[in-house]
C-alpha cells in the first residue's frame, strides 16, 4: 500500500509484522568447524576421493556440499573399494569405538580423527575410570554415534548406559567396586541433572566427571533457548532428526512455554499452518547446522512477514580447536560464525 502526502510518497508494507528473536550462540561449534576443516583440507591437499566414516556431522546440507567437493561417505571402513585404500579416511565429530582406528591401522589405511576434542575427553575419562577399577556409567542415548564410539573404547559388558531417571533408579551395580558416571556431550542439561541427582540419592560416592561432560555449545544454546522461549509464539530449531543437541534445543523450547517448536531442516520444511498467526517467533540453530540455513529460514519468514530481527545473546564463545598435525600447515577456511 502507498500513502501519498504532499511531499512525500511513503509505501507502508501490506504483510503482518513479525519479532524474529534470534538466539546467540547458535550454530556451529568449534568441534564442527574443525571436522569440517579437517575434511575439507585432506581434499585440498590429498585430492579426491577422500573417505568419512559415517556423517562428519549430523546435517545433510553439510554432507551434501561436502561430497560435491569429492568426499565419499561410508558406514565401515570395508566398504572403501580395495584399490582406494590408500585415500585418506576421516573419522567423524561422534567419535568411533577404539577397534575402528585398529581396523584402521590392520589395513594399512591412512586415517585422520576428527573426534571433537571434548568427545575424546570423555574417552579418557572411561580409560582412566577403568584404570582405577571403578564401575562406569554413561548417561546418554541408545545408538548415538557419540555412545557407541565411547562405550566402545573398552571391552563390551564394561560400560552400563543409563538413559533415563528411571535407569537410574532401577540400575542395580554388577560389582561392589566404586561407581564412577560419565555423559554423552549433548544431552540435555536439565534432564542429565535429573538423573545425575538420582544417582548421586542411591550412591552418594559415585565419582563425577572432573569438569562437566556436556559440551559448553550444547549448554550455551540450551540456555539461548530457555531466554528466548518465554518471549516467543513458536521456536524454529535448524537441524537434523538424527541431530542429538538439535532435538535437545527444540525439547527445551517446548519445556520453556513455546507452544509450537519445531525442528526444521531446510526452509522448504516449514509448515505455514503452524505460523500463520503469529507475530514472535524464536529462531536457533543446533550445532551442525550452518549459519546460511538459518538465513535460509529469516528469508522464507520475510517472504510473508514484515520481518524485525532482535538478537538475544546470552553467552559469547571464543573456543577453537588445533586441527591434526597433518593439516596444520594449510590454510583453514574462514569459519562462517554465527553472530
Amino acid at each position: 500500500m502507498t500513502v501519498q502526502g504532499s511531499n512525500m510518497i511513503a509505501t507502508v508494507s501490506d504483510k503482518p509484522a513479525l519479532t524474529v528473536h534470534l538466539c546467540a550462540p547458535r550454530g556451529f561449534c568449534a568441534g564442527v568447524d574443525r571436522a569440517i576443516q579437517i575434511v575439507e583440507l585432506a581434499l585440498e591437499k590429498y585430492g579426491s576421493p577422500v573417505y568419512v566414516r559415517h556423517e562428519i556431522v549430523h546435517n545433510k546440507f553439510v554432507v551434501d556440499s561436502l561430497k560435491d567437493k569429492g568426499a565419499i561417505f561410508v558406514e565401515e571402513l570395508e566398504e572403501i573399494p580395495s584399490d582406494d585404500q590408500d585415500r585418506p579416511v576421516i573419522f567423524s565429530a561422534h567419535g568411533v569405538p577404539k577397534s575402528v582406528p585398529e581396523d584402521a591401522r590392520a589395513r594399512n589405511m591412512f586415517f585422520l580423527d576428527a573426534t571433537c576434542p571434548l568427545v575424546s575427553k570423555v574417552h579418557k575419562e572411561a580409560q582412566i575410570h577403568e584404570r582405577r577399577d571403578r564401575e562406569i556409567l554413561l548417561i546418554g542415548h541408545t545408538g548415538h554415534p557419540e555412545v557407541i564410539g565411547t562405550m566402545g573404547q573398552l571391552a563390551e559388558g564394561t560400560v552400563t548406559l543409563i538413559e533415563t531417571e528411571d535407569d537410574a533408579r532401577n540400575f542395580i551395580p554388577k560389582t561392589d567396586r566404586q561407581l564412577a558416571f560419565i555423559t554423552q556431550t549433548t544431552l540435555s542439561v536439565d534432564d542429565t541433572a535429573g538423573i545425575v541427582e538420582v544417582l548421586r540419592q542411591r550412591f552418594p560416592d559415585i565419582v563425577a566427571p572432573h569438569k562437566e561432560d556436556i559440551c559448553y555449545a550444547t549448554t550455551n544454546r540450551q540456555e539461548a533457548v530457555k531466554a528466548v522461549a518465554p518471549l516467543v509464539e513458536a521456536m524454529i530449531v535448524v537441524g537434523a532428526p538424527n541431530s542429538s543437541n538439535s532435538q535437545r534445543l527444540r525439547e527445551v523450547a517446548e519445556r520453556s512455554g513455546c507452544r509450537v517448536s519445531s525442528l526444521i531442516q531446510r526452509a522448504s520444511e516449514i509448515n505455514w499452518s503452524d505460523f500463520d498467526k503469529i507475530t514472535t517467533l524464536g529462531l536457533t540453530a543446533g550445532a551442525s547446522a550452518p549459519e546460511t540455513l538459518v538465513e535460509e529460514i529469516i528469508e522464507a519468514f520475510r517472504q510473508r512477514f514484515d520481518v524485525t530481527v532482535e538478537l538475544v545473546r546470552t553467552a559469547n564463545e571464543t573456543i577453537s580447536f588445533n586441527l591434526p598435525r597433518e593439516l596444520r600447515e594449510y590454510p583453514s577456511p574462514t569459519p562462517t560464525a554465527a553472530e
